[in-house]
């Protein structure tokens, strides 16, 4: 056998070492797969086995209320501010220095009261002045009167006299003016704030001395989408209540319309009366406004949550022998968690309000609440209009 020939002999009787010794080795080291054991024996073998009850064979658990027919106010909703009646700060129309101020901050006067006297030596003797030559004046005239009436002046004479007097009498009540503008008085009755002045000190006109503010009657500003210019009237009743005073409602009517809309926001600007005789609200307070448009009587009202959403038409599960049924309804206004039910209800019916997303027509329901209420609505929801289906 030539060289090459041995050669080629052990390479291939290597090989095929090799890959025995492989073989053996992957099938030595292989896991035992685990051996298949026989199923275990039912118990009380030979008895039938229970199957699973199919769905809907036990009452689904829910909770349930009563359609309720309510009175439902068809309102607006919005905020406002409260302003005073009448609200002045006063001022001195003439520069001088204060000689007695004449009231406490924060107390109620009366029109025409006494605030404010400024020292009025300087005009008291300018009206003694013009008094004396008005007393002149008049004399005057009188004598020239008489001398006109015997021809002894001419009657450019008496003309000039009469001129004169009627000069002095100007003069007069112009110096009676400037003393009147040392005295400061109420223009009409109020409550005043907080001065910011003392006896003694020397102010210049138009300095602000103090503000009265007449707290009797309010004024409620607020606005309006302008979808609801054509409901508005002058006269209307609102209902105005604060976050200051919970609980707690106040009487209002409106007063004015703002003839221009807003182009900014196409807001209406309105302005309601209020009265404040127990003067428990003050002018600035934030205030919230219920505008109503009608009221009415009848209204079936359901819990918002009893209402499943559906593309053709919401609708809602009543119970009816123990069985869920499932009734399409129209809706109409909300009110805060409350939905208007126009058609598909009537009053006393049982609907469900949880539990009736797993529901089906016709399934057999156990109601935690049968006969709960539901809730009454709010008096003070927004106005949204949800006629038609779903909305």
């Amino acid at each position: 056998m030539s060289r090459g020939n041995h050669r080629f002999v052990v390479l291939a009787v290597a090989m095929v070492g090799l890959v025995a010794v492989g073989y053996l080795a992957y099938t030595g080291f292989r896991l035992p797969s685990a051996p298949t054991l026989p199923p275990a024996p039912a118990a009380g073998a030979g008895k039938e086995v229970a199957r699973p009850a199919p769905p809907g064979a036990f009452p689904m658990a829910v909770e349930t209320a009563r359609v309720q027919a309510s009175e439902l106010a068809v309102d607006a909703t919005a905020v406002g501010s409260l302003r005073s009646n009448e609200s002045v700060v006063l001022r001195p129309e003439i520069a001088g220095r204060i000689a007695s101020i004449n009231f406490k901050d924060g107390v109620a006067v009366s029109k025409g009261a006494l605030l404010v006297a400024l020292d009025n030596a300087t005009q008291a003797a300018e009206l003694d002045q013009a008094k004396a030559a008005l007393a002149l004046a008049q004399a005057n005239q009188q004598r020239t009167q008489d001398l006109f009436a015997k021809k002894f002046v001419s009657g450019q004479a008496l003309d000039n006299t009469q001129a004169a007097l009627k000069v002095q009498e100007a003069a007069l009540a112009l110096a009676q003016a400037r003393l009147d503008k040392t005295r400061i008085r109420a223009p009409f009755s109020g409550v005043l704030g907080i001065r910011n002045v003392s006896v003694g000190d020397y102010v210049k006109e138009g300095q602000e001395l103090i503000n009265i503010e007449d707290i009797g009657t309010l004024k409620v500003d607020f606005r309006l989408p302008e979808s609801y210019l054509a409901q508005l009237s002058p006269g209307q009743p609102l209902e105005v209540s604060s976050d200051a005073l919970p609980g707690q409602v106040f009487a209002a009517v409106l007063e004015a319309i703002n003839p221009l809309v807003e182009a900014s926001g196409r807001a209406i600007s309105l302005r309601a009366q209020l009265s404040n005789s127990e003067r428990k609200l003050r002018p600035g307070m934030f205030v919230r406004v219920r505008l109503i448009f009608d009221r009415r009587d009848k209204v079936l009202l359901i819990p918002e949550q009893a209402l499943v959403p559906d593309s053709k038409a919401p609708y809602v599960y009543r119970v009816v022998d123990g069985q869920a049924q499932r009734v399409p309804i129209k809706t109409g206004l909300r009110r805060n968690a409350q939905v208007e039910v126009v058609e598909g209800l009537s009053a006393g019916d049982e609907i469900v309000t949880a539990g009736q997303l797993k529901l089906r027509d016709g399934a057999p329901v156990r109601s935690l609440g049968a006969g709960a209420p539901a809730a009454a609505p709010a008096s003070d929801g927004k106005a949204a209009a949800a006629a038609g289906s779903g909305k």
